[in-house]
């Protein structure tokens, strides 16, 4: 190794010889005219050098417009770019690079997802002065680019999608050569003038659906006030809130508007008087009453002269039903209420007649159990996806959306890529100008597939979009306008569409159904206890005189206990349906009977008084209260069962005659029952005592017989004598000798005692007291 070292110094150290000074000149001559030509790279200039991207910068694109270009335009594209090295970056400037065409829908889902550089698929840049050089950029520093870029600049070739890329360039950790530290890639899609073949029919639903918001609570009055158990609504329909977004949004663009009636129903309640819960538990005014209104009149003008396509009220689970709610017994009569309460509540709100024929699964995913479960109620057109109800063999082509799948029935089967492509987070402009692009870059691809072909196809989001991602549908669409690939269609259109001949129509099976959505459902307990509050709500019904009271709110309630609102909330969906079962049996039960205390029946026949409440504001009929005896043999009710009629806020006491026949305590029990039979609420129990024959009683007249009859005897022992004398032939008066009357006596010889009954009279009555006396407490 010593050897080596000084050879290679001895050599560094010996000036070359003239031969060889020629050759390094001939060599670096020839290095020069190849690298002139670009046929090598040198080693010391590594341009094309990548480092991960966000590794060192990280680039955005905030904007980029027009956000389909025609010929003649300027593109405009501008973001962010900050430092996330350790070192500051010098030299650093902006441009625009334009990679490769995209062949195939699923490159575009890959556009924005890729990290690193590459010179043959990235693309040159676009250079000239379309740059932007930026100051040197120390770590953790941000700076703001805008590019401006005439289209004609950028050498695009046949109409199709292009790849665009953003980098940062320059020098970083003290290297003198430049490279690429960042990148941020987007799409173009390109087609200057109207397509040579056919265009797409697009529809596009506007949803509007929102959770649940109102419960069947209402304060005690004649207005029924409606209390919100809060007033986060409000916030969504003041100017910014999402409601308002998406309506303000959707006005003039080519949409069929999906509209949830509950929604309406809930606004419309705003627009008068409603009180919220407080913290306190005390209720308090409802200040959302002037939003209310101002969203309803935007929403009446947004609608005109466009199909509105009603969901049923609630927006009641598909899928849950399905899988879990049609085995209990009476759930399916839900979805058909619901159905039909759509329709009379959008065309009273809004003024407009919708479409109740279409159901709407949550994503798009279907069975055939949720096939049956849809069309039961009358809606013959299912909304599906493309994800759910695939093409054979994985095939890239979209056909035409609509597919006959039997009873008369019809899929809509949404694109799945387009439906998604605002799905996730959209607050960063840079996710949302990569979806706006993503969205119309796909619509452009669907079109190339089969120019010659005219195909229908639909667009089915997420349901209840954020501000962000409804600003950044509004934008796609807005990119459509012009109508060089697609033309609007509505829904109910597309749903009459000629479907085309190789189209999947075979629904999947159950098994099929993904878990991930599986596992948000509605469970069978909890439509179990959604029948419950339906049983408690029937009983309780008939009694009233002014059934719709009750009977509006607390269907409205049953039936957004069933919402799509609930998945991935299984506490706040029990915490609603206890909420409402429990606000329904607190009325149920004011009206009731008033317990009683033990009585004491003095007599041998008496009246029992039972006292019926009724807390309602409305009266109460159709109730026969019964009354019923433990021993009948020991207390008889004569007449055990009487109708009731009481008014709201108002008691009512009935009396039952009873007949004691022996003494002794008697368990008696009242109870309530409608007039099918079915017990209502709860009985009471109390003791008769029966104390009409008491021992004390009976020995006062056992007394009083055996005096009358020890009198009764003697009189008859005295005349007997007096008469056996007479005839023996004695003397008048007696063997005293005494006249008759002298002594003032009886005639018969024998002084009156004293207490003897004159004559004539007669023994006294002693048998107990006659009917009419009241029950002793």
């Amino acid at each position: 190794m010593a050897e080596a070292a000084e050879v290679q110094g001895a050599f560094q150290g010996t000036a070359p010889a003239p031969a060889c000074r020629w050759f390094r000149h001939v060599a670096m001559l020839l290095a020069g005219v190849l690298v002139f030509l670009g046929l090598v790279e040198l080693p010391t200039a590594p341009a094309a050098h990548a480092e991960p991207a966000g590794s060192r910068v990280s680039v955005t694109v905030d904007s980029l417009a027009p956000v389909a270009p025609k010929q003649d335009d300027t593109l405009t594209i501008s973001g962010t770019v900050t430092n996330n090295g350790k070192s500051t970056v010098t030299g650093a400037h902006v441009d625009l690079r334009v990679g490769q065409q995209i062949n195939t829908r699923s490159d575009i889902d890959d556009i924005g997802d890729r990290s690193g550089f590459s010179q043959g698929t990235d693309g040159s840049e676009v250079g000239g002065n379309h740059a932007q050089k930026l100051q040197p950029l120390a770590p953790g520093v941000s700076r703001d680019y805008t590019l401006t870029v005439p289209v004609k600049d950028l050498n695009l070739g046949k109409d199709g999608v292009y790849q665009l890329g953003v980098t940062l360039s320059g020098q970083a950790d003290g290297q003198s050569y430049e490279r690429v530290l960042g990148i941020r890639r987007t799409l173009l899609p390109w087609q200057p003038s109207g397509t040579d073949g056919k265009k797409t029919q697009l529809t596009m639903m506007w949803p509007l659906i929102s959770g649940t918001h109102l419960t069947a609570r209402t304060e005690s009055d004649q207005q029924q006030t409606p209390i919100f158990p809060n007033d986060d609504l409000a916030a969504e329909l003041a100017p910014g809130g999402r409601l308002q977004q998406l309506v303000a949004l959707g006005k003039g663009l080519p949409i069929t508007w999906v509209i949830d009636p509950d929604l309406l129903a809930t606004v419309e309640a705003m627009t008068k008087s409603y009180r919220v819960s407080g913290p306190s538990g005390q209720n308090v005014p409802g200040k959302g009453q002037a939003v209310a209104k101002q969203w309803l009149f935007q929403l009446q003008d947004a609608v005109k002269d466009h199909q509105v396509v009603a969901l049923p009220f609630g927006d009641p689970d598909l899928a849950s039903l399905a899988h879990h709610g049609k085995d209990v017994s009476g759930s399916l009569s839900h979805l058909q209420s619901a159905t039909e309460l759509a329709s009379t509540t959008v065309d009273t709100i809004l003024g407009v007649k919708p479409r109740t024929d279409f159901a709407w699964p949550v994503d798009g995913a279907v069975d055939s159990s949720i096939v049956d479960v849809a069309t039961s109620a009358g809606a013959h057109n299912v909304i599906a996806r493309s994800d759910s109800l695939r093409e054979g063999g994985g095939s890239p082509y979209a056909p035409t959306a609509a597919r006959q799948i039997g009873g008369g029935n019809t899929a809509i089967v949404a694109d799945a890529r387009l439906s998604t492509a605002f799905e996730g987070e959209m607050i960063k402009a840079d996710d949302s100008a990569l979806a706006v692009q993503r969205f119309l870059a796909q619509s452009l691809m669907v079109n190339k597939q089969a120019p010659e072909n005219e195909r229908s196809i639909v667009v089915a989001p997420q349901r209840m979009p954020t501000t962000s991602q409804a600003q950044a549908m509004a934008t796609a669409l807005k990119g459509l306008s012009d109508g060089r690939w697609t033309q609007p269609l509505d829904l109910g259109d597309a749903a009459r569409a000629k479907p085309d001949p190789a189209a999947n129509q075979q629904v999947p099976g159950s098994g099929s159904y993904p878990e991930t959505l599986r596992d948000q459902e509605l469970s069978t307990e909890a439509f179990e206890a959604i029948q419950r509050t339906q049983n408690t709500l029937d009983s309780f019904k008939v009694i009233l005189t002014s059934q719709d009271r009750v009977v509006t709110p607390f269907g409205s309630a049953i039936m957004r206990a069933m919402s799509t609102s609930w998945r991935g909330n299984p506490r706040g969906a029990a915490e609603f349906r206890d909420a409402v079962q429990s606000y329904l049996d607190q009325l149920t039960r004011q009206v009731h009977l008033i317990k009683k205390s033990d009585a004491t029946l003095s007599g041998r026949s008496a009246t029992i008084p039972v006292t019926v409440q009724n807390g309602l504001l409305q009266g109460v009929r159709g109730l026969r209260l019964v009354l019923t005896s433990s021993q009948p043999n020991r207390l008889k009710i004569d007449d055990e069962s009487q109708q009731i009629h009481v008014e709201g806020g108002r008691s009512q006491s009935v009396k039952f005659e009873t007949r004691a026949n022996a003494n002794g305590p008697v368990q008696v029990k009242a109870r309530l029952y409608a007039d099918d039979g079915q017990p209502y609420g709860e009985p009471i129990t109390f003791t008769v005592h029966v104390t009409s024959i008491t021992p004390m009683v009976l020995l006062v007249i056992a007394g009083g017989v055996l005096l009358l009859v020890l009198a009764g005897l003697r009189i008859y022992l005295q005349r007997k004598r007096a008469a056996a004398r007479k005839a023996a032939g004695g003397e008048p008066g007696g063997e005293n000798g005494g006249d008759s009357g002298d002594d003032g006596g009886s005639g018969d010889g024998e002084p009156e005692q004293p207490g003897d009954p004159e004559a004539g009279t007669g023994a006294r009555n002693g048998d107990p007291s006659g009917s009419g006396e009241k029950v002793e407490r």
